[in-house]
């Protein structure tokens, strides 16, 4: 009597164009018949991921280091950026200097950018708004608040559109790079500890899925573009130099990023204290 097969590895994928390259180069490896692939936005995947409902996936980086003791981090892969990002943003409709005790709408999709943002208000503008969660959708907030912190789609759309808005648009990956010195990882992919002993082959195969189809994309982002632009409301030019400007990579430098920001994190009580990473056996 033979055995049952295995389970496919449960995986998320988030649904923005950030990660729409690494979809791409999973759909031309074929690799997605291996997986069960769910998509969603970030703050639900990070739900799925930390309750066990996923095995591998996507996690916001706060997520991640507040629920490192359950989790190994996928070497060599991320969402991040080494300067610009083009899709994290905090839009404003009067000075940074002005927005102490002033309301700021904090998307509720997000988990990293907006804790960075609170962190660079307050530590570099000395301002402290009244901060408060909603659904990210820019027109209503700039309605409620003074200023927004926006992510993915709806960020880089601020990006492009916003000055001619009369709205001053603060790419928050160039805020950290400008403050560091260093590079922001937004996203980080993890395995559960648990999947990760059970099924350490499993989880090999899905690494190296995911950091084949990243470059297979990266190889071909001009294709990734034109394609995606036909559904998308950005021209192929515009998501071309997005694609290129984001940072999918987890090495050394990136490392100093994420450690530096766990540790801010942990100076104001947004994480437990200070994380070092452990990384799953590929």
């Amino acid at each position: 009597m033979t055995e049952p097969p295995t389970a496919r590895p449960r995986v998320g994928h988030i649904q923005f164009l950030n990660c729409l390259p690494i979809y791409w180069g999973l759909v031309r490896s074929g690799a997605l018949l291996d997986l069960e692939l769910t998509k969603d936005t970030p703050d639900n995947l990070n739900q799925l991921l930390v309750r066990g409902a996923l095995d591998i996936g996507p996690i916001s980086l706060v997520e991640y280091l507040r629920h490192s003791d359950e989790l190994l981090l996928l070497p060599d892969i991320a969402v991040g950026s080494d300067g610009p990002v083009l899709s994290v943003d905090l839009v404003s409709q009067r000075p940074l200097a002005e927005l102490g005790g002033r309301p700021v709408a904090l998307g509720s999709t997000s988990r990293t950018s907006v804790l960075l943002a609170q962190l660079w208000l307050r530590e570099v503008h000395q301002v402290e708004p009244e901060y408060f969660s909603c659904p990210p959708d820019l027109t209503a907030m700039m309605l409620e608040a003074d200023a927004a912190v926006v992510i993915g789609d709806v960020a880089l759309r601020a990006t492009y559109e916003g000055a001619s808005k009369g709205l001053d648009v603060h790419d928050l990956g160039q805020a950290w790079r400008s403050w560091t010195g260093l590079p922001m990882v937004f996203a980080v992919w993890a395995v559960r500890r648990e999947f990760a002993a059970e099924n350490p082959g499993l989880v090999k195969d899905v690494h190296a899925a995911f950091v084949g189809s990243r470059d297979e994309a990266l190889a071909h982002v001009d294709e990734v573009a034109a394609q995606a632009a036909r559904w998308e409301v950005f021209d192929a030019p515009t998501l071309a130099n997005y694609f290129r400007t984001l940072d999918f990579s987890l090495g050394a430098r990136q490392l100093a990023g994420l450690t530096e920001f766990a540790r801010r994190a942990a100076a104001v009580g947004a994480v437990a204290g200070p994380v070092i990473p452990e990384f799953a056996q590929v």
